[in-house]
């Protein structure tokens, strides 16, 4: 397996863990859901703000997953690799890993988590560049 499909995979458990702290909150703020209450999910007045950080979490990365993951499948099926995307890829993912630390203990020192929400968008372009320069330059 390649470094890049490697961070692809390690960030698709990290999607599909980040769920748990929401959940676990909601448990501890409402219980258990009625059947009443799965119709209107988005109903979170009152709620504590750890679990809208939690899920604004897991949403954050559910919108940049989709790039993420095309760019990497992408490269990988033209056979693009390089320092670059093996760096942007661990770059990518560590991003995303300090990035829900950040939204889960609500950390807003100089704007961290805008930062690093950045940096992760700059490592896919990096990557989305490697992949221009090597088919289509």
């Amino acid at each position: 397996m390649s470094t890049e499909l490697l961070y692809l995979f390690l960030t698709a458990v990290l999607l599909s863990v980040l769920w748990i702290p929401q959940v676990i909150c909601q448990v501890n703020f409402k219980g258990l859901l009625t059947p009443e209450e799965y119709r209107d999910l988005r109903d979170l007045s009152g709620a504590p703000k750890v679990l809208l950080r939690a899920n604004r979490a897991h949403v954050n990365l559910v919108e940049q997953f989709g790039s993420f993951a095309a760019f990497i499948v992408i490269a990988h099926l033209l056979e693009v690799s390089t320092a670059a995307t093996t760096g942007a890829a661990m770059v990518f993912f560590w991003a995303r890993i300090i990035h829900a630390i950040a939204m889960l203990t609500g950390a807003g020192i100089m704007r961290i988590r805008t930062l690093i929400f950045t940096v992760s968008v700059a490592a896919q372009l990096v990557i989305a560049w490697e992949i221009a320069a090597a088919k289509l330059f």
